[in-house]
């Protein structure tokens, strides 16, 4: 582990000790996402402490790069987060593959198992009288939004027409 770990409060290295793969190892995914929120927490933390101080010190010092070297305990905080944020990363990004293909192997056995059930009675048939009946309804009603809607579409099979006539 790093050195600068020690001197990060108890509360911290119980955090970072969390990290270890053999402690992640027991958590799910919603444990896992818990604890990637907060170590990225943390990591901001340091993070923003560091620009901050580093902005502060540039107008006494004279430069980024020479107030960085005044800030240096910060910036190794942050990193000491940002390493233990990509292996909750990478942990976090494989139990989600894993639950994905899990659940994808559900809905896939679940579509299969519903596709072979026909249906549970013979449909019915349909009598010449109920067939009267569905020609009645295909007429259209005679509404004026309708009726400019059809004359709409024949001016425009029209004009097509004409325009294919006069070539």
């Amino acid at each position: 582990m790093n050195p600068l770990v020690n001197s990060l409060t108890n509360a911290e290295q119980a955090l970072i000790r969390e990290t270890e793969p053999d402690r992640m190892e027991a958590l799910d995914e919603d444990g896992l996402l818990e604890l990637h929120g907060r170590i990225r927490r943390a990591r901001n933390k340091y993070v923003g402490q560091y620009r901050r101080q580093a902005s502060a010190r540039v107008s006494t010092i004279g430069g980024r790069g020479l107030a960085r070297t005044k800030n240096r305990r910060n910036f190794d905080r942050a990193e000491v987060f940002e390493d233990s944020l990509s292996r909750v990363s990478r942990r976090l990004a494989t139990v989600a593959r894993q639950s994905a293909a899990e659940l994808k192997a559900e809905r896939i056995a679940a579509a299969r198992s519903m596709r072979n059930a026909g249906p549970a009675t013979a449909p019915k048939t349909r009598t010449g009288a109920t067939n009267a009946t569905k020609s009645r309804n295909r007429r259209a009603p005679n509404s004026p939004a309708l009726r400019k809607r059809q004359a709409s579409t024949l001016a425009t099979g029209a004009r097509r027409q004409a325009k294919k006539d006069s070539r």
